[in-house]
């Protein structure tokens, strides 16, 4: 078989300018098609891993700020019932307060009321005793219930302990004392006399007294001098009664759960509370002064 080497080396041409003209205008555009693509989708990967990490940046400060939130919320939420709670125990302490001086109050308006009513009493009594003793008196014996105090003061002055004589000369005695005598009505001349005689011979001296009325002296007659008292009262009886009655109506205080400062006082606890005077009975001395 005979060769023909223009044929060869004409293909051989015709296949070196081929593969000259594939590289040049086919294989280099894709290549470079291909390497554009590797390198958009290596950015585009780079761009999508970016991303990835920012939102997962994102997710975790999202995370941390919702952590810090409910921190937050429970520490304000904390704060809130720890301030609802004193806020409740101040208005508790408030309204204790309140009610204990609204307490204080109707205590201190029901103990004025009490001593007002218990003065009133007192003064009744007293009051009553007098026109009583006076009128038995008048009835009985004809006598004088003023004239009668007067004799038993006199009397009660001729008669003073040792002790007391001392004290009490000492105050008539001295230049700075004033000696005042009170009574709870008005003295006759021989009264004054009488008195004034009675009080000269106890202590031996001429003492000047200034006589006066007063209805603080509830039936009887005071001597008063240099804060020295000397007297002869229906209000001194008065106390022991009134002693009597408070212990009365302590115990049934006590006993009944009620408050001895607002017991109304019956007429039978009045009638079982005698009294009794630390010194004399004054319905003796009255009825001494009258023989």
């Amino acid at each position: 078989m005979l060769i023909d080497w223009f044929t060869v080396g004409a293909q051989v041409l015709n296949f070196i300018v081929l593969v000259w003209l594939l590289k040049r205008f086919l294989y280099k555009p894709v290549l470079n098609a291909i390497d554009a693509r590797e390198k958009r989708v290596a950015a585009e990967l780079a761009a999508a891993e970016l991303q990835l990490t920012e939102i997962k940046k994102a997710r975790d400060e999202l995370q941390a700020k919702g952590n810090a939130f409910d921190e937050e919320r429970g520490a304000l939420l904390a704060k809130a019932i720890l301030g609802a709670k004193m806020e409740a125990e101040r208005l508790l302490g408030n309204a204790r307060q309140a009610a204990d001086a609204v307490t204080l109050q109707r205590n201190a308006a029901l103990h004025s009321e009490t001593e007002r009513l218990s003065v009133e009493l007192s003064r009744l009594a007293a009051a009553e005793s007098i026109n009583i003793a006076r009128a038995a008196l008048k009835d009985l014996a004809g006598a004088d219930l003023e004239a009668c105090i007067c004799q038993v003061f006199a009397r009660r002055l001729r008669g003073i302990d040792s002790s007391t004589k001392e004290s009490l000369g000492v105050s008539l005695k001295s230049p700075t004392g004033k000696p005042v005598v009170t009574s709870s009505f008005e003295l006759s001349s021989c009264d004054v006399i009488a008195i004034q005689t009675a009080l000269n011979e106890t202590f031996s001296a001429d003492i000047h007294l200034r006589f006066e009325t007063s209805s603080n002296v509830i039936g009887g007659i005071e001597l008063s001098v240099a804060g020295e008292r000397l007297s002869w009262t229906i209000a001194d009886y008065l106390k022991t009664l009134e002693g009597k009655v408070a212990a009365l109506l302590s115990t049934e205080s006590v006993s009944g759960g009620i408050p001895a400062k607002t017991t109304p006082i019956s007429a039978s606890t009045l009638a079982t509370a005698q009294p009794v005077s630390p010194v004399s009975d004054p319905n003796q001395d009255i009825a001494a002064a009258a023989a």
